[in-house]
């Protein structure tokens, strides 16, 4: 079963990242180092693997 989107964004909200606001349904999470990544979906959507991935390289890349 895929995760939520909420899962994800709980994930980046631990390793630090801040939610800078969006438009629509896109939020955007920076990290004061630089790194960013962006998220689309509402709170109740399915995450798609391209932004699992995407979720977890952010996370790998900003703890190096």
């Amino acid at each position: 079963m895929p995760k939520k989107i909420r899962e994800p964004i709980t994930l980046l909200k631990q390793a630090g990242f801040v939610d800078r606001g969006g438009k629509g349904s896109h939020r955007n999470f920076m990290r004061p180092s630089g790194v960013g990544v962006t998220l689309s979906g509402g709170f109740g959507n399915d995450a798609l693997p391209y932004q699992e991935k995407e979720v977890k390289a952010r996370i790998e890349e900003s703890q190096q």
